[in-house]
């Protein structure tokens, strides 16, 4: 039984390169949500890993296929044998201003949209997953954000969690948005930081991992992110490389996330 109102899949008659366009109409955000989901060509296949891969500010649910070729990794690394097939699942933040930061704010919920949403619609449209395929959830940027706050947050849903160029604190956003970060305060200030969810959630972790390039704006808060996790114990893996805030870094290490990925399912 469905849990959504209205459901669109695209035709594959007009498909091309696997990827596929679903949009839900979900209480959550009081309308319709994008998702651009990539799915190996098996159509026998089962129980499939997905892979949520949030945006940054100012994108929408086509840009990591877009701008990244993310669809293109994968379907590489699948064919190589370094990686199981799994489906990358692209939804769109909600698309409130510059970004939503995939936070619960104007009587929206940006986060149950990610957490409860996009996984249901994946698994409801596509025979290849199920129930039993583990999810996990990546990003970059604002995404960055979204995945490590939500996948520390959520532990129990997510198999692993790994992000790129990360916003680490809320307070970040201000560096890219026109909107004023206001809008966007909770009542729990933990909410508003990585590292607070993180910490309130530290024995319950999934694997994390995240990277920054040694020239992108938000370097210092990742590196500092790392040095609290690791004065505090918590087991996690941090890699800086070269590069700036750019999509030609992200295109690069979306490798990186991806091999993690499949090394946590042969562990």
């Amino acid at each position: 039984m469905t849990r959504f109102r209205t459901t669109e899949i695209s035709d594959p008659d007009y498909e091309s390169n696997d990827l596929r366009f679903i949009t839900v109409k979900t209480p959550h955000l009081k309308g319709r949500g994008d998702i651009c989901v990539y799915v190996p060509d098996m159509p026998d296949a089962t129980d499939l890993p997905i892979v949520i891969l949030l945006h940054g500010v100012y994108g929408s649910a086509w840009i990591w296929s877009q701008k990244a070729g993310a669809h293109l990794t994968a379907a590489r690394l699948i064919a190589a044998g370094k990686i199981t097939p799994m489906v990358l699942a692209m939804p769109s933040d909600g698309l409130w201003g510059d970004g939503s930061a995939y936070l619960p704010h104007h009587q929206f919920d940006f986060e149950q949209w990610i957490v409860s949403d996009v996984p249901d619609a994946v698994i409801e449209n596509l025979p290849q997953v199920s129930d039993q395929s583990p999810v996990f959830i990546s990003g970059l940027s604002m995404g960055g954000f979204g995945a490590l706050r939500l996948g520390a947050k959520y532990h129990d849903r997510f198999s692993g969690i790994s992000a790129h160029s990360s916003i680490t604190h809320l307070d970040q956003m201000t560096l890219f948005i026109e909107e004023l970060v206001e809008n966007y305060r909770q009542a729990s200030k933990t909410s508003e930081s990585v590292w607070g969810t993180i910490l309130e959630n530290r024995h319950l972790l999934p694997p994390v991992r995240f990277d920054c390039g040694k020239d992108d704006l938000l370097i210092s808060y990742n590196s500092d992110l790392h040095r609290k996790m690791e004065e505090a114990q918590i087991p996690h893996t941090y890699l800086e490389f070269p590069g700036k805030h750019e999509w030609s870094y992200w295109r690069e290490h979306l490798e990186d996330t991806l091999l993690f990925f499949n090394g946590l399912l042969t562990t």
